[in-house]
């Protein structure tokens, strides 16, 4: 699918998509997915089926390759033969370099390729608003190559066998420990966690598309998988704590183009390092640390007046103009009208005079 030159939003959507065909009738879906992983044949396995309605007897796929055998480790059941029996399809695959042998989903794949090629030239236009844009766009591909094969679609349902109830849950596991810098490793990519957790073992559950942070038995935090190897994700609300702890380190930090969150931070950073290099990565870290704690659209509006004004950045010239945005509101004055106990007495007396005719009566 990368030749098809999609966009989102003007941006390229660097995409594979997993394509499932029943070889009776050539009905066929898809799911979008990033890479051959197993957690990506795993979702769109079951996406399919749960469109379909049904399992087929058996399911073909090329031999397996590192995404469909490095599921461990993780769940018992988050293997290709665990998911497969967890709907009672038996497992076959092609011999080494014999695409011949599924020719049929091959031929299926290559014609789906060229007719949203050709939809795209009708079009006249590869860019989409946003992804589920796009999603519908395949789909109705989809249901218009689907269209001419009821008839036989039907026949091949009706041996179909009955799906479980619930989907089966297949996020890889992995234990990772959180090092110095407040990273982890998962997979040859970095990412950054909260800077509480320096030192600690945290489970990551691995999804198609995003990464789910649990310790001590609660999911702490959530973010988009990275693609492919040796990238890096730094939120520099994570590391923030730890940096101000340790200022000497920014200078030299690895992923410190990831902590100018705008490029007006970048501006300060730079002004700060030409006036006094020494202290430029203190000053520079109170004024990120504010961006964390209170707000980043703040600080960055900040920035703008104060190179707007030609002013020196500082983490307290900063910290000033935050206040000034929202300046704290002189005290209501409260005034309460004397209270006439008279009224409290009167209240005590009938109450007794009715209490002293309830018990004469």
């Amino acid at each position: 699918m990368r030749t098809l030159k999609v966009t989102i939003a003007g941006q390229p959507f660097d995409h594979l998509v997993y394509h499932f065909v029943l070889t009776y009738s050539n009905w066929e879906t898809g799911t979008i997915c990033f890479s051959e992983s197993f957690e990506s044949l795993s979702a769109g396995l079951e996406n399919a089926l749960r469109e379909l309605g049904g399992s087929p007897r058996r399911h073909r796929t090329d031999q397996p390759g590192g995404g469909a055998s490095d599921a461990a480790p993780g769940p018992v059941h988050a293997t290709l033969p665990g998911l497969l029996g967890h709907y009672g399809v038996e497992a076959e695959h092609t011999g080494v370099a014999c695409p011949n042998e599924n020719g049929d989903v091959e031929q299926s794949h290559n014609r789906f390729k060229r007719a949203v090629e050709q939809a795209l030239l009708l079009r006249g236009s590869r860019d989409f608003l946003d992804r589920s844009g796009y999603e519908r766009f395949l789909r109705e591909i989809f249901g218009q190559r689907n269209a001419g094969r009821k008839a036989r679609f039907e026949e091949e349902r009706a041996v179909l066998r009955p799906l479980p109830v619930h989907r089966l849950e297949m996020r890889r596991r992995i234990e990772v420990r959180v090092g110095q810098g407040s990273t982890i490793r998962v997979l040859h990519n970095a990412y950054s966690v909260h800077s509480r957790l320096i030192g600690e073992t945290v489970t990551v559950r691995l999804g198609a598309e995003d990464l789910e942070i649990w310790y001590g038995q609660r999911q702490v935090d959530q973010f988009p998988r990275l693609r492919g190897e040796k990238k890096h994700r730094i939120d520099y609300r994570h590391v923030i704590d730890w940096l101000v702890r340790k200022p000497g380190a920014f200078a030299e930090y690895r992923y410190r183009e990831d902590l100018f969150p705008t490029s007006r931070f970048r501006m300060a950073y730079d002004q700060l390092v030409g006036r006094d290099r020494a202290n430029a990565s203190r000053e520079y870290l109170a004024i990120l640390q504010l961006a964390a704690t209170v707000s980043e659209t703040g600080v960055d509006e900040v920035l703008r007046q104060l190179i707007q004004r030609e002013e020196w950045m500082t983490g307290q010239s900063v910290e000033h103009g935050l206040r000034l945005q929202n300046p704290v509101e002189d005290k209501t004055e409260v005034a309460i009208d004397a209270v006439d106990l008279a009224c409290y007495d009167e209240l005590l007396e009938g109450a007794m005079e009715a209490g002293c005719e309830a018990v004469v009566n």
